[in-house]
């Protein structure tokens, strides 16, 4: 027989810290979609910076998180067993090549911005994954959900901003109607895995977040999209017209869900597991 206090949600852990996976995620997801749909051009390079920048400010995020910032460049000094040492890592190639490639243009800086960014955001998955005492957090299925969570809200932030900058390559609507239907995929696995052993209180906001995700992240998405398709296609002009905003809208609508998940991951489903004593002294005997 076991007993212990209820599990308690962890407060070391604030939007600070999920501004890292928030913004992290979207502009590693960025680079890639950019990457995937290279086309050297003024908008693209700008949203290459774009991407880098949103990764920079999710790493600022934790850095004034932290208990002593002064102190911040020894996350890269334990490589061999801390994911967020190689999460640290890993940003400095990203940052550095996603900056040459918006400098340059060449395709080579891009590629390796995309390589270097999917070795961020897998360690962003093992991070939460490493976790032990958060149920939410410690479920395997965690890190696929952080991934692909990130590629579809990049997809969306391309889509969105290719609508006013640029030319919308049809490769971008394919990518994120494939990456919004991977993401929901992987969070119905993840949400019935974790449901066998989190705290209820870390269900319900867990339950309305994901709510939002199938709704506003994939449906809705998904519909703009076709509808957008249907418009492009149509010969009257006033159809054509609106094409575009249904695009961004989509884009917008799969970044803003994909947003709400991780925050509601990190800072409103982070209930430990409490603990328990399995064994207790009894006063007068002996083991």
């Amino acid at each position: 027989m076991s007993f212990g206090p209820r599990p308690w949600q962890q407060r070391h852990w604030d939007w600070r810290a999920a501004a890292n996976f928030v913004f992290g995620g979207a502009g590693v997801g960025l680079i890639v979609a950019i990457t995937i749909a290279w086309q050297d051009s003024p908008a693209t390079r700008a949203m290459m910076l774009g991407g880098a920048a949103l990764v920079g400010l999710g790493l600022t995020g934790v850095w004034l998180e932290i208990g002593r910032p002064l102190r911040a460049l020894h996350v890269y000094f334990n490589p061999r067993t801390s994911w967020m040492s190689r999460e640290a890592l890993a940003s400095l190639p990203l940052l550095g090549c996603a900056l040459l490639a918006a400098l340059t243009g060449a395709f080579a800086w891009a590629l390796g911005a995309a390589l270097s960014a999917l070795a961020f955001l897998y360690c962003q998955g093992r991070i939460l994954q490493g976790s032990k005492g958060i149920p939410a957090w410690r479920e395997p299925w965690v890190t696929p959900l952080i991934f692909t969570t990130g590629l579809a809200e990049g997809a969306g932030l391309y889509l969105a901003a290719s609508v006013w900058i640029a030319d919308v390559a049809p490769a971008a609507l394919t990518l994120l109607s494939a990456l919004a239907l991977a993401r929901v995929l992987v969070w119905r696995g993840y949400r019935s895995r974790v449901a066998r052993h989190c705290d209820r209180r870390a269900l319900a906001p867990l339950d309305a977040a994901g709510g939002t995700l199938w709704w506003a992240g994939t449906v809705l998405p998904l519909a703009a999209l076709i509808f957008a398709q249907l418009a492009a296609s149509a010969a009257a002009p006033l159809a054509t017209d609106f094409a575009a905003p249904l695009a961004a809208l989509a884009g917008l609508a799969a970044l803003g869900a994909g947003w709400l998940v991780k925050f509601t991951l990190v800072t409103r489903a982070s209930f430990n597991q409490g603990f328990s004593l399995p064994v207790l002294p009894v006063r007068g005997t002996r083991s």
